[in-house]
């Protein structure tokens, strides 16, 4: 086999670990639908891993050049928005802890909302950022499933976190923001296992994940706002 063959074929394999986000997410609404809350959240913690190790295989092996007949780009915004949108705004939904009203304010805003997101050319930033909140609703309803908050307070939240989808405020990307990566990517790992141990004990009231999920989430969701406050010192 010659090293352009062992190249493509590569390249090929990555686009197809990737493909595998769409097998995990019907897992995951299989799992929504019977409402077994727990296993729909571990089958998109999978998701979450193999969208974070996608990405850097994908660059590693040149997709782009080695594959170009698959856009890598596109297939992975389509499980994105499956795991990070969609699923995700059915169970908070279907789970009754957005009941009435505000549970129907929160699935239309959630998908209109992300859909139109997911859609922007302007969504990345100059160091590889988002430029507003990235639809990362999964990492926002596990954190509400677990602490089972007022219904008011996840009203709040899905509000202005929909607002600033469109603000120019910055929110890291954990693997492709340099500036903090060598904290930045430990407290994304850190919160992909909080997440998996929430849901694993079913998200018992008194599981120490749930203070992991809410030290990691504060870090993941402010820390690209403090970069925009705190200027970079290039000396």
């Amino acid at each position: 086999m010659t090293r352009a063959m062992t190249l493509r074929f590569k390249a090929l394999a990555v686009h197809l670990f990737t493909a595998t986000g769409a097998v995990f997410a019907m897992l995951a609404m299989l799992a929504a639908v019977e409402e077994k809350w727990s296993l729909m959240f571990l089958w998109l913690v999978v998701s979450f891993v193999v969208d974070g190790i996608d990405g850097p295989l994908a660059r590693h092996y040149h997709v782009k050049k080695n594959a170009p007949e698959f856009d890598g780009v596109l297939l992975d915004l389509i499980i994105d928005y499956l795991t990070y949108v969609f699923i995700p705004a059915y169970a908070l939904f279907k789970s009754g802890l957005m009941d009435g009203w505000t549970g129907w304010f929160a699935i239309i805003v959630i998908t209109f909302a992300s859909a139109m997101y997911f859609a922007d050319t302007r969504m990345k930033t100059k160091d590889n950022s988002f430029s507003g909140f990235p639809g990362c609703w999964n990492m926002v309803v596990v954190v509400i499933f677990a602490l089972k908050p007022d219904f008011w307070f996840s009203l709040v939240l899905v509000a202005l976190l929909a607002v600033a989808m469109f603000l120019p405020l910055k929110f890291i990307h954990p693997v492709r923001t340099e500036r903090w990566r060598n904290l930045s990517l430990p407290m994304a790992l850190a919160w992909t296992f909080f997440a998996g141990w929430a849901a694993w004990v079913d998200f018992h009231p008194q599981s120490w994940a749930h203070w992991g999920l809410i030290v990691t989430s504060l870090y993941l969701v402010f820390a690209g706002i403090a970069q925009q406050l705190i200027p970079q010192n290039t000396a």
